[in-house]
């Protein structure tokens, strides 16, 4: 089988192997070792060039090339490398055979190390006259061409399912998505210098858990052969985080990925990162403090202010933040009161159902009027919810983790924070009443019996923990990627997650 003919197809792919073949006929190695790469280019530009002097430094770099200009035996190219571009110049005198070969075979995507001294154009523009070529890796695949002018990019890499799916070409063609995930980078270290300063220690707890608890969501199942069980991919580190506090530890994060079996949609992806606390001695109250300083001290770590661009909003992230109750917003934006199924023992889901139709939510598939309620807040109420917002009071019946209220125990001390439409966390007063959680626990297996799979699974280990006594804790949750989005301005969860999962692509016959 000739490997060539499967691995390139493509016509212009055949010509770059041609050139690879030309550099091999030559002596030249195009994957070489090493490179002792000495300069990055940032550093070129601001130290390679002597204000008021024509002194060059010599100077050894190495990036990819992003255009090329011929001209006879002479050309100009730019390189890039993860630090910035810079343009470099070389022709059949400046080179020997060997690295003028290289040049005469040089197509845009070849990363190339450059050795060589610094000068300035004609019109004044940094420049490296390169004496020394050498090819790296070859390319063999062409890259989209992407122009840049005046700040401005034209023809830019915007097939947005193949950015997806090869997101390596996504990055080497767009250098706003390298930033992207750059600030994703800088949130993360922000987040855990914040809480570290803050008395808080960094823990890793179980990604293969006995158990799917923690959250309400239907998880994804494994097989550990040795032991012959079942394991699920966690849906949530929460329970396991308690267990520390119980231990004895009093402020404990982690963030961390978890795996939940559900839909895909710009909001969701199956596997998603989270950073989750507790407190001891804390309740919601003290969340909301620290989730409204957090996102304050963020803003201004990222963009220089509390007040944030966001599609056609400013999103202004200044605290305090307002609080609304959650059936009662429900109430403002639909006119639908739902308080008298949380005072039901057994509320009536057909009536839950014919409300949510009279103002046009299809929630024939639910289960539960708790599940009903849900829907008529996520298609009628979260999208409004562009300004900070925290979301309280919550029924207990949906909340199976989290203290209920002393002057109201149809309710508890839990709220969300919504911004742009979207959940950004979850927190609670947590519960540590072990009966209590246990009977919680109890109503949520009802609720899985009646239909609902989202529901969570009980743990008995957890019980167990929570008889050695817990003390008063506050808890908070907060989604990593909806807030990369937020500090992005990005509309879709995949545009903030590397590898995002998506559908197989389908192959031609």
């Amino acid at each position: 089988m000739d490997v060539t003919e499967v691995l390139f197809a493509k016509e212009q792919e055949k010509q770059r192997l041609d050139k690879l073949r030309n550099l091999k006929e030559k002596g030249i190695h195009p994957y070489p070792i090493r490179f002792n790469k000495k300069n990055d280019i940032d550093w070129i530009l601001k130290n390679g060039y002597p204000e008021n002097t024509e002194e060059s430094v010599t100077v050894k770099t190495a990036g990819r090339v992003k255009s090329k200009r011929d001209m006879g035996k002479a050309s100009f190219f730019v390189i890039e490398d993860d630090t910035g571009s810079i343009q470099v110049y070389s022709n059949n005198k400046l080179l020997d055979d060997k690295d003028y070969a290289v040049l005469q075979q040089l197509d845009i995507g070849d990363i190339v190390g450059i050795e060589g001294e610094t000068f300035r154009t004609k019109v004044g523009e940094k420049s490296i006259r390169a004496k020394s070529l050498t090819m790296l890796s070859k390319c063999l695949t062409p890259l989209p061409v992407v122009k840049e002018k005046d700040g401005k990019v034209y023809d830019a890499f915007a097939d947005v399912e193949q950015r997806y799916r090869k997101r390596y070409v996504d990055l080497v063609v767009n250098p706003s998505v390298r930033n992207d995930f750059r600030i994703r980078s800088k949130i993360i270290s922000f987040m855990r210098r914040y809480l570290e300063d803050r008395g808080f220690m960094e823990v890793e707890t179980p990604m293969m858990q006995p158990i799917a608890s923690g959250a309400a969501a239907r998880p994804f199942i494994t097989h550990h052969n040795t032991l012959d069980i079942d394991l699920y991919l966690r849906i949530a580190p929460e329970l396991y985080l308690k267990r520390l506090i119980v231990g004895g530890y009093e402020k404990v994060f982690e963030i961390n990925r978890n795996f939940r079996n559900e839909g895909i949609s710009t909001k969701h992806n199956p596997e998603f990162t989270m950073m989750e606390l507790y407190q001891a001695y804390a309740d919601y109250q003290t969340m909301m403090e620290l989730t409204e300083d957090l996102f304050e001290a963020l803003a201004l770590e990222i963009h220089g202010s509390t007040e944030i661009p966001y599609g056609d909003d400013i999103i202004s992230l200044k605290k305090p933040w307002p609080r609304k109750e959650y059936l009662q917003l429900i109430q403002e934006k639909t006119g639908l009161d739902f308080m008298p199924f949380v005072q039901q023992d057994n509320p009536d889901l057909i009536q839950a159902k014919q409300m949510a139709d009279q103002i046009g939510v299809d929630a024939k598939e639910a289960h539960t009027v708790w599940e009903v309620i849900d829907e008529v807040f996520s298609e009628k109420v979260e999208k409004d919810l562009i300004q900070p917002v925290f979301v309280t009071r919550y029924p207990k019946a949906i909340s199976p983790l989290a203290k209920t209220e002393e002057e109201n125990p149809l309710f508890v001390e839990r709220f969300e924070p919504y911004i742009t439409g979207r959940e950004m966390g979850n927190a609670f007063s947590e519960l540590n009443d072990p009966v209590e959680q246990y009977l919680r626990f109890v109503e949520q297996t009802k609720q899985k019996e009646a239909g609902a799979e989202e529901t969570m699974e009980p743990d008995m280990d957890f019980i167990e923990a929570l008889k050695t006594a817990m003390p008063p804790t506050g808890g908070l949750g907060i989604g990593i990627d909806r807030l990369v989005m937020l500090f992005t301005n990005k509309q879709s969860i995949k545009d903030v997650i590397l590898f995002p999962l998506l559908r197989p692509e389908k192959k031609n016959a």
